[in-house]
């Protein structure tokens, strides 16, 4: 079993909530994202989702946008992105999810990017701009390799259309709970247990909800209506802060730890 499926399983078993981690592959720079990795997993977070940087990242907000644009000036390449999920791989069995852009797959040849993933020991993909009506050959490709293809729904989603893409997905589906770009909000979207409910009508994989969760009272309120709360542009906030300072890794561990504290 996929390791995400092997995680959320888990989750279950103990009646426990997930948590999901976003940060940008590369920021500040790929042994960063090595040793943060390895301390999210030390914390007790569930899946990891590295975002591969990309020039025009079109579903980020500023926060997640500088975050992409450090990681390319630092020098990071999906290739390299693989590198450091083979390294972490040598220490840690955490759920790893790349967060990526279709153009990167396709420069690479989508076959040959999906074989390298799975070989460096990524569990799923989540194609930012890849619609499920298009997915035919990915998907199938993504089953040979044992990896998940995780879809978005959004408050926007026709019911009809939620249906189909939560039909597609596997490991988890990823709710973005607000309209527009990632970023950190001062409230909870009010659209979470409506579109919840509909999305359950149609699968019983997990429901990750995203987009806007920034302390420890959201992650709880976000936690009763999903199986997992993803934050994402709170903790690249804490990596933009400490940039290549010493405490980079105790500071962002401890911040992401008392997330976690409000599922739990």
């Amino acid at each position: 079993m996929n390791r995400i499926e092997e995680r959320f399983q888990r989750l279950k078993q103990e009646g426990q909530k997930g948590f999901v981690v976003y940060i940008g592959a590369g920021d500040p720079d790929l042994d960063a994202t090595h040793d943060l990795a390895l301390a999210f997993d030390g914390i007790g977070v569930d899946v990891l989702e590295l975002g591969v940087p990309f020039s025009d990242p079109l579903a980020d907000g500023l926060v997640n946008q500088l975050a992409a644009q450090r990681g390319l000036d630092s020098g990071t390449t999906p290739g390299k992105v693989l590198e450091t999920v083979s390294r972490i791989r040598e220490s840690s069995g955490i759920p790893i999810v790349l967060y990526v852009y279709f153009n990167l797959l396709h420069k690479r040849g989508l076959a040959e990017f999906v074989q390298a993933a799975a070989d460096a020991g990524v569990d799923g993909l989540l194609v930012l701009d890849l619609p499920p009506e298009e997915s035919e050959d990915y998907e199938s490709l993504m089953a040979g390799a044992g990896m998940c293809p995780i879809y978005l729904v959004a408050p926007t989603t026709p019911a009809k259309r939620v249906a189909l893409i939560v039909k597609r997905g596997k490991g988890f589906i990823y709710y973005v709970s607000r309209e527009g770009v990632t970023g950190m909000q001062q409230t909870v979207s009010d659209t979470i247990g409506p579109m919840t409910r509909i999305i359950r009508e149609h699968t019983d994989i997990p429901i990750a909800v995203g987009f806007g969760i920034s302390n420890p009272e959201q992650a709880a309120e976000v936690a009763k209506n999903a199986e997992a709360v993803v934050v994402g542009s709170a903790i690249v906030n804490q990596i933009a802060d400490k940039g290549r300072a010493a405490d980079l890794v105790p500071s962002v561990k401890a911040f992401t730890a008392n997330l976690i504290n409000g599922i739990r």
